[in-house]
């Protein structure tokens, strides 16, 4: 009677992960951000895909490269040098209320990346630098607005610190900062 009443008065015990059964789903898409590297505006295209457990948990993976010319901080042989830029990695996720029409996320990307300078020159056609390969982490908050059942897209604000040791006269904070961006997710969710 004791543990009648209690279960009756103070409701079953929730749990991640009970006997009830565990709902999957998935999702891919494209993504755009705005940022800023060696403090120029820069434009990052990139992917981000995951797997949705019980439509709260999402683990993942993203990637993004830099899809605008960034000048580097110093030139050779009078020709200015460019940047490449890139990074991903794993992405874990929290999703807030995924039936909701607006709702939102909020994920971690950790990852690494790389980045070099180039030389856009007649002179010098074949002429880089090594990659400089850095560790990169990355949270961001999204919000989500229900498109469709299977189409969300989400406005996303995020900031990567990157670690790195200073490359090619650039140091971690000209490669780390704030961005802001639009992502596209189509799947199960």
């Amino acid at each position: 009677m004791t543990i009648v009443l209690f279960t009756q008065v103070f409701g079953q015990e929730k749990t991640l992960l009970d006997d009830g059964e565990v709902s999957h789903g998935g999702y891919g898409g494209p993504v755009i951000k705005f940022s800023q590297v060696n403090d120029k505006f820069s434009v990052f295209f990139g992917g981000r895909g995951g797997w949705i457990i019980n439509h709260t948990f999402v683990i993942g993976g993203a990637g993004y490269g830099l899809v605008n010319s960034i000048d580097g901080n110093e030139t050779i042989f009078g020709s200015t040098r460019h940047l490449d830029f890139g990074y991903g990695g794993l992405e874990l996720g929290y999703i807030n209320n995924s039936d909701d029409l607006i709702h939102f996320s909020v994920y971690t990307l950790i990852g690494g990346g790389s980045v070099r300078s180039r030389i856009d020159d007649d002179l010098f056609p074949d002429y880089d630098d090594n990659h400089n390969r850095f560790f990169v982490l990355e949270p961001s908050v999204n919000v989500v607005l229900n498109l469709t059942t299977f189409m969300r897209v989400a406005v996303v604000g995020s900031y990567r610190y990157v670690n790195i040791d200073d490359a090619q006269n650039l140091t971690a904070s000209d490669l780390s900062g704030p961005s802001v961006g639009l992502t596209l997710k189509f799947g199960k969710f």
